[in-house]
């Protein structure tokens, strides 16, 4: 069986930028940019996903965002980088439990197999017709980032997509 929950607002940031700036920002966010493929870092309460050779995804507590904006300006200033705070434009979804990734694959065209998507992978695809970054966080455990917009839509074709499942 499979568990969806809508979880509690974080704050977003995009960052584009060089090594140069992903050093900078990894040290003053407190998580390290990884230059590896589709990984994400995790400490604490933070997060950083690469969603491209110049692009990450970060996610803190909500109540921090303004502060980490102005550690990130200060510790990016004189390099080249986009920094764009997107906590509005999300919503995050955790799906869990033993058939989570059997649920994820109704409407997720990637191969969920372990050897394939292991946890810490991270990576944008979609779930139904919506675009959607999906982070494996360990075995049974997936968060899901969908702009709002298309959460409602998100939410309801795994509900139907988990009441196929549940019927098995």
């Amino acid at each position: 069986m499979a568990e969806l929950r809508t979880l509690a607002p974080v704050a977003r940031f995009i960052l584009q930028g060089g090594p140069a700036a992903r050093r900078a920002a990894g040290e003053a966010f407190g998580v390290a940019l990884l230059e590896d493929a589709c990984r994400a870092n995790a400490a604490g309460d933070r997060a950083s996903l690469w969603l491209g050779p110049d692009e990450h995804l970060l996610l803190a507590p909500a109540g921090e965002a303004e502060s980490i904006a102005t550690r990130l300006a200060s510790a990016l200033a004189g390099i080249p980088h986009s920094l764009v705070d997107v906590s509005a434009r999300q919503v995050a979804l955790q799906v869990s439990g033993a058939d989570a990734s059997e649920l994820l694959n109704s409407g997720c065209p990637l191969d969920l197999d372990p050897a394939q998507f292991p946890p810490g992978m991270c990576t944008r695809t979609i779930i139904g017709k919506a675009e959607a970054v999906l982070w494996r966080k360990a075995a049974a455990e997936y968060h899901l980032e969908v702009w709002r917009s298309f959460a409602g839509y998100v939410v309801d074709w795994l509900r139907e997509a988990g009441v196929s499942i549940n019927r098995k």
